[in-house]
């Protein structure tokens, strides 16, 4: 989508395309002949790259040959690329992430409740039924990226896998614990997460540990990296407490945002949680070379005495620190040095 806008003139090539793949599979240095037919200011698009490394050494090739031609190369899976001895074009390209919208791209458009149940991946958002679109996009990766690309064995067990780990969105990462739940061996679930991450579909947080002076938790929080994941592969019943589902789909799409704040910002700023032994914790802690902020995230319309325990602790072993409180209602306050501010204006105005 992104591509199609600001590169529309370029030459693309789309490895999804069945013909196109083969083609490019049996003779990659086709090429070759491709980009020496067109201008040397014509930009080359070539998507999901992933499908077909063996392009990246033709693509290392031509600038070598010095022709002045931008490469565009796109993929939604780095597992072939990082476990291959695969040419990266290293020094000679730069790497961006795409993220799901945030809330200040979508401006007027944006409305909490519905991106708490549909999420923000732009072929969602833009779709006129985003409910069964994100139903679709969720099957589409299991049996495209991970079947198709023959990363498991059993379909069956990689399913029952995503319904445990939806309940790990947005919760210290037990990998023994999700084992058991979907029955299978605990390297079983190491490698099935290892995929979603590969395939860029989750993450996770590690603990902030910069001068702790407590002892503190040392498993990572989970997260999909969009609502809609989390949404699509989170069962659902008469017995589900739909508080603690919208809990962790919000504290999910302030994650998602943050991921893309620091990302986008450009100066190095990581994204963080704190959890102490003593069950302290606050939910996101970004920290940079000129960013040192705390933020706790309540889904509730108040601020409750106790739900300030986290932070006050955190704020006294680092005072350097900016604190703040998302919730769920419509006054922005300040409480023991801690700003309280509604999350709809919060994710509305936070800009890279």
């Amino acid at each position: 989508m992104w591509t199609r806008d600001v590169f529309a003139e370029a030459l693309r090539i789309d490895l999804l395309h069945p013909q196109t793949f083969r083609e490019y599979a049996a003779a990659p240095e086709r090429l070759i002949e491709r980009v020496r037919s067109i201008g040397p200011t014509t930009a080359v698009v070539i998507d999901e790259i992933q499908k077909l490394p063996s392009l990246l050494e033709v693509v290392h090739y031509l600038m070598n040959e010095g022709l002045t031609n931008q490469f565009i190369l796109t993929g939604s899976s780095a597992r072939k690329l990082r476990r291959g001895s695969v040419n990266l074009l290293g020094g000679r390209a730069v790497h961006r992430n795409m993220h799901p919208y945030m809330a200040i791209e979508l401006g007027d458009a944006f409305n909490l409740d519905e991106q708490l149940l549909t999420g923000m991946v732009p072929i969602v958002v833009e779709s006129a039924d985003r409910d069964e679109t994100m139903m679709a996009y969720n099957a589409l990766y299991i049996r495209e990226e991970v079947l198709a690309e023959g990363l498991l064995r059993s379909a069956e067990s990689f399913t029952r896998f995503l319904e445990a780990i939806s309940f790990s969105h947005g919760a210290v990462l037990n990998i023994s614990n999700v084992a058991r739940d979907c029955q299978v061996q605990r390297k079983t679930v190491e490698n099935y997460i290892e995929i979603l991450e590969d395939l860029m579909l989750a993450y996770r947080v590690p603990v902030f540990s910069k001068g702790t002076k407590r002892v503190l938790s040392t498993h990572p929080k989970f997260y999909f990296f969009d609502v809609s994941i989390f949404r699509a592969n989170r069962p659902t019943g008469p017995l589900t407490d739909s508080f603690d589902v919208e809990g962790a789909a919000l504290e999910g799409l302030i994650a998602q945002h943050l991921r893309a704040y620091c990302d986008l910002s450009g100066d190095d700023r990581k994204l963080y949680y704190w959890r102490t032994k003593t069950q302290l914790e606050v939910d996101f802690i970004v920290y940079g070379p000129s960013t040192f902020e705390a933020i706790e995230v309540k889904n509730s319309t108040r601020i409750r005495p106790e739900d300030l325990r986290g932070l006050t602790a955190f704020a006294a072993d680092y005072p350097e620190c900016t604190c703040t409180i998302l919730y769920r209602g419509t006054e922005e306050l300040v409480r023991n040095n801690i700003r309280i501010v509604p999350v709809d204006s919060w994710l509305r105005t936070l800009s890279p």
